[in-house]
């Protein structure tokens, strides 16, 4: 068994930072602004976007992962105890945080939502018109991380039911090609035309290019990748993590490139290019993080540990906290673009996702092992 086997069921350090940076991104995009900031530093946190893509690697990784495991071990895997695993990690939660948007207007940080049944049946994504529902718009990524952990154990259990799990990898390699070829024909047919003209493109970009699930779909697909190399060809992967630091650094590269690429986000270069390229660029660098060579790995932070584990809860809140403390700290005379504004908002988002860990996160964990302890007990 090789090394990187090894440190597969351990808490692996690298991903945590991974997903600690995805949400600072996350965080700091959405965040309007601090007065005073140099330019380019206005640049990199414009390209702060780039952190939900990191999330959509390190979900198709990890998912994946669970699901190849257990097909490689029995040629089979559980779709009950996988839904049952995903549904008391996710829904819980963010059940709570639609109740309080729709229960409490103040909590809204812009006028409107969507329907209530948009976000029940995760499809708040599909036609998404910022301008008109722009309150807990953010969850449209959400949304495709739900309907992929709906679709992916389904489509693995078809192929084994028709015995082609080897022809998986043209699957995964036909979407990555189908999600970059419809954002070139979306592109080319409708938003080239609007170039040029008054008004622009208004929010047609990010209802029809940005968040539509199959538009979006690169990430996901380079996380399912990691994970079919590292639980199907072992030796490989363990050549290639051989050079974990080297692989980090080229993740690096990768991303800087397509930084200059994705100005402006709605670009011809960013689109057909830049997309997949920073699915590749974060996929280095996750394969890297897993790898018991890699600085990534080897370095431990209770800081980055502490902010992976409350990412989830950090992401539903921030935008509507960060409106609060607007609100109310912006009636006591605070500057909504000073740097107290920015700490009092990092700080009232990471003590209400605390407050979400403990009293909604960490009771439905515990619920949910007690079920699969009990199922597993009545297989036996």
């Amino acid at each position: 068994m090789t090394k990187l086997q090894n440190a597969v069921p351990e808490k692996l350090h690298g991903l945590d930072h991974l997903r600690a940076l995805a949400i600072a991104l996350v965080f700091i995009f959405h965040y309007p602004g601090v007065a005073d900031l140099p330019g380019w530093v206005w640049k990199i946190i414009d390209f702060g976007w780039i952190g939900v893509d990191l999330f959509f690697v390190l979900s198709g990784f990890l998912i994946a992962r669970q699901l190849f495991t257990a097909l490689k071990a029995t040629n089979s895997i559980s779709i009950k105890q996988f839904f049952i695993k995903r549904f008391f990690r996710i829904i819980p939660v963010y059940l709570v945080v639609v109740a309080v948007y729709f229960l409490v207007p103040v909590f809204r940080e812009r006028e409107s939502l969507p329907a209530l049944w948009r976000f029940l049946t995760f499809t708040q994504n599909i036609g998404l018109n910022p301008s008109i529902n722009g309150t807990f718009s953010h969850a449209w990524s959400l949304c495709i991380e739900e309907q992929f952990y709906l679709a992916f154990p389904l489509v693995i259990a078809a192929l084994v039911y028709f015995k082609v799990t080897n022809k998986g990898v043209y699957l995964i390699a036909g979407l990555f090609l189908f999600t970059c070829l419809i954002r070139l024909y979306i592109w080319n047919t409708y938003m080239a035309p609007l170039i040029g003209k008054e008004g622009g493109d208004g929010n047609f970009w990010v209802t029809w290019m940005y968040y539509p699930t199959h538009t979006r779909l690169d990430g996901l697909l380079v996380g399912i990748s990691i994970a079919g190399l590292v639980v199907f060809y072992p030796a490989l992967t363990e050549k290639i993590t051989k050079y974990a630091n080297l692989l980090l650094i080229t993740g690096i590269m990768i991303l800087t490139g397509a930084y200059f690429l994705c100005f402006p986000r709605n670009g011809f270069n960013a689109n057909v290019f830049g997309f997949p390229l920073i699915a590749i660029g974060f996929g280095c660098m996750v394969l890297a993080a897993i790898s018991p060579g890699c600085v990534l790995y080897k370095f431990k932070s209770r800081i980055t540990s502490s902010i992976a584990i409350l990412s989830y809860s950090v992401y539903l809140i921030h935008k509507a906290v960060r409106h609060l403390c607007f609100v109310y700290f912006g009636k006591m005379g605070l500057d909504e673009e000073s740097y107290w504004m920015l700490l009092l908002s990092i700080v009232f988002t990471i003590l209400g996702a605390l407050i979400l860990r403990y009293t909604i996160e960490k009771p439905f964990l515990r619920l949910r092992e007690k079920l699969l302890a009990g199922k597993t007990q009545i297989s036996k």
